[in-house]
């Protein structure tokens, strides 16, 4: 029977990496500066590895093709299986990222040897003071204007910086322009795709004494030059549940994403058609289910398999859920059941 599968990270060192992993959530970190841990993969880049129970060593992708649609669920598909949909990353900027876009799908597609495009979200785990991030570029920037200022080494003066404290939530779709700043933990659900145009990089050097690569051209085809100012940050939409409060932050039609507050349990449903992803940031506690028990603590994250029925979280925590969306099922109709209206729905990233 499966379980709730714990998966060890695949770790990154990119240049803006920190410490923070280790400081925070106490995990095993390669060096003083890990940007990326890859909490859920399933990626030619970056697989994680299963560490816990009867699978524990094996890799997700080897996982996968074991137990297909029993670990995915119907929702997932044939595709989905050839292709796990999702990738969720911890994120660390102890310097600022690069100023990034990435494609939507069909572009991708054509592009990058059959690839997904990407469109995402940031869930802010922590933030250190002044911290700000990318999103979007000030009203009325040009295309030409937008060009220019890649080429001479400008666009900073043309970017839309927002100031950033824990608990932010962004919905950044394909086509738009960003960068996460300098102290900021980030937890990060996206399409599973590695595909990112580097559109600006502070004019800094990198390792290797040069400039990084910049993709300007596929970058000019796919930016979204829209007027965003305002409308940066998810309010989300919070419900409680007794002494429990779950907020839908996003539902888009990759991914929907909640946080769920948990004082003592929460009762999670699962019916075969979809596999949940839980991410521990805060407290600890334990996944009860059928057969067992598997314990956590902030940092860790599960893949709990479609076909393994109803679950409890039980504990004093707060963790985010993730799953391939039925929008309709999942958001639309259990809400408007207790009494939501369209309005309310609104605050949801990405739902309209």
């Amino acid at each position: 029977m499966l379980y709730p599968l714990k998966l060890q990270p695949v770790y990154k060192e990119p240049i803006w990496g920190g410490k923070k992993l280790r400081e925070k959530f106490g995990k095993d970190i390669p060096s003083d500066s890990t940007g990326e841990s890859w909490e859920i993969a399933c990626h030619d880049n970056g697989t994680s590895t299963i560490a816990n129970g009867s699978l524990k060593g094996k890799s997700l992708k080897e996982v996968i093709e074991m137990y297909g649609m029993d670990l995915l669920g119907t929702r997932t598909g044939e595709e989905g299986i050839k292709k796990f949909p999702l990738l969720v990353k911890i994120l660390d900027a102890s310097d600022r990222l690069s100023v990034q876009v990435h494609p939507e799908d069909e572009y991708a597609f054509k592009n990058e040897n059959g690839e997904l495009g990407k469109t995402e979200m940031w869930y802010v785990i922590d933030a250190e003071p002044g911290a700000q991030l990318v999103y979007g570029v000030k009203p009325g920037v040009s295309k030409e204007q937008f060009k220019q200022g890649i080429i001479n080494g400008s666009l900073e003066k043309l970017l839309n910086f927002v100031d950033v404290k824990a608990g932010d939530v962004f919905f950044i779709p394909a086509t738009t322009l960003h960068a996460i700043g300098a102290g900021l933990l980030i937890a990060e659900i996206q399409q599973n795709s590695d595909t990112t145009y580097r559109v600006y990089d502070w004019n800094r050097i990198g390792d290797d004494g040069k400039p990084r690569q910049l993709h300007i051209d596929k970058a000019l085809e796919v930016t979204n030059l829209s007027d965003v100012t305002g409308r940066e940050k998810v309010e989300g939409l919070s419900v409680c549940e007794g002494e429990n409060i779950r907020t839908y932050l996003v539902a888009c039609k990759y991914f929907i994403t909640e946080k769920v507050q948990i004082k003592q349990v929460s009762h999670e449903k699962l019916n075969g058609e979809k596999f949940d992803i839980i991410m521990a940031i805060e407290g600890e506690g334990k996944i009860e289910y059928n057969g067992g028990a598997e314990a956590f603590k902030a940092g860790d994250s599960f893949l709990i398999p479609a076909n393994m029925g109803n679950y409890i979280i039980a504990g004093e925590c707060t963790v985010i859920k993730s799953y391939v969306p039925d929008i309709s099922e999942d958001i639309i109709q259990p809400l408007k059941e207790k009494g939501i209206s369209d309005e309310e729905l609104k605050k949801i990233g990405g739902i309209v």
